[in-house]
């Protein structure tokens, strides 16, 4: 998987790519992500980047030649192309594993109003993170990156990403560590029994339990099994 960000602050990046998980998944090959400095498709004085609108208007634009030429550069035969975007469609997971499947990612983080209205005929999507308004897209551009390569093959244990939350479309259910007892606090006894099909059909119901209480409007877009069917009706007596 490669992910190109095209940005005017690169070094927004720098702790992002050499931490942790995505460090890793670098270093191993499995991920392969590049920031590249927008003004270095500039022609202008200076690689100026932005101008006034047309028409009037508060604050500066992002032109429309620097993205054309950095993604005239950048774009593969397999390149999608997401512009971060407050008008784009809400990115959840059901998206980023979407996007996991990918070859190329092209990141476009846009900046002070946004970016001359042209640069939509070149791309495939605008994504956004939620219902408010950012600086800059490098935040969402990072959520963006960082959702998608952990779904990578090889960036993280398969069995671990399966039980994400929302991998499904259910929240994950509670998880406890050593020690079994603090001031009174006790782990469930169930985890502690050693009995992996009742450990299992707990944590199924849990899972539901919370999805139920937390984030209801999750359930819209399920499409439940029979034993799911079973599990809901049983919480909801409960």
């Amino acid at each position: 998987m490669k992910i190109d960000i095209l940005t005017i602050f690169p070094d927004f990046f720098d702790a992002f790519l050499r931490t942790s998980i995505i460090k890793r998944g670098i270093e191993d090959g499995y991920i392969n992500i590049q920031t590249h400095q927008l003004r270095d498709y500039s022609s202008l004085k200076h690689n100026r980047i932005d101008d006034t609108p047309y028409g009037g208007g508060a604050g500066m634009l992002m032109m429309f030649p620097p993205f054309y030429e950095a993604i005239k550069t950048l774009k593969q035969e397999e390149t999608h192309i997401i512009m971060t975007s407050p008008q784009g469609k809400l990115f959840d997971q059901k998206k980023a594993i979407e996007l996991a499947q990918k070859k190329h990612l092209l990141i476009l983080c846009g900046h002070y109003e946004g970016i001359d209205a042209r640069v939509e005929e070149l791309i495939d999507e605008e994504i956004s993170i939620g219902n408010y308004v950012l600086t800059g897209g490098e935040m969402p551009a990072m959520i963006i990156a960082d959702a998608v390569s952990r779904l990578v093959p090889g960036v993280i244990h398969e069995d671990s990403s399966e039980t994400d939350s929302l991998q499904q479309g259910w929240l994950k259910y509670p998880q406890y560590t050593k020690p079994e007892v603090y001031e009174g606090y006790r782990v469930p006894e169930v985890l502690l029994s050693g009995h992996h099909q009742l450990i299992a059909t707990w944590r199924k119901e849990q899972s539901v339990r919370r999805t139920l209480t937390k984030r209801p409007d999750l359930l819209q877009e399920i499409v439940l099994t029979e034993e799911e069917k079973k599990i809901l009706k049983k919480v909801n007596k409960a």
